[in-house]
């Protein structure tokens, strides 16, 4: 009898994703809420790990799409170097770049102590990963 090997696939959106890719997505969803929710507190708001979470997010989703494409990555936070795997795949994500490289600064930046995010920066942080998601999930068909 002939062995027979698939993945397993998850329904998201307008086509079938692999589940490590949801998994991703998940994540990637998961942070982009803790980041406004860090953001918009009224109570103790933590502007740091708005930016955090902002940079997470967008890593998890560059993640989830080279997962998808089955392209290896390093384990790294540089959204910088992830974003030179998926050009050759998404070529109009280069527009990311500046974006990005904000991105990946705040979140190094202020993990430690030395620096705190200001409210302006993690305005700009989240508002940065709010318009680099939304490409991505058109991109990815997942809206």
């Amino acid at each position: 009898s002939e062995m027979v090997s698939f993945r397993k696939f998850s329904k998201k959106g307008s086509r079938y994703m692999k589940a490590s890719t949801c998994e991703w997505v998940d994540k990637a969803e998961a942070d982009f809420i803790s980041a406004g929710r860090e953001y918009r507190a009224r109570k103790s708001p933590n502007y740091d790990a708005a930016c955090f979470f902002a940079q997470q997010s967008i890593e998890k989703y560059f993640k989830a799409r080279l997962v998808e494409a089955e392209i290896s990555f390093p384990k790294t936070h540089d959204l910088d170097v992830l974003l030179d795997l998926l050009v050759p795949l998404e070529p109009l994500w280069e527009a990311f770049r500046s974006g990005v490289s904000d991105l990946t600064s705040f979140a190094v930046a202020f993990r430690y102590p030395g620096e705190s995010a200001t409210k302006e920066l993690a305005q700009l942080a989240v508002a940065s990963a709010k318009q680099i998601r939304e490409q991505i999930r058109r991109d990815m068909r997942l809206n």
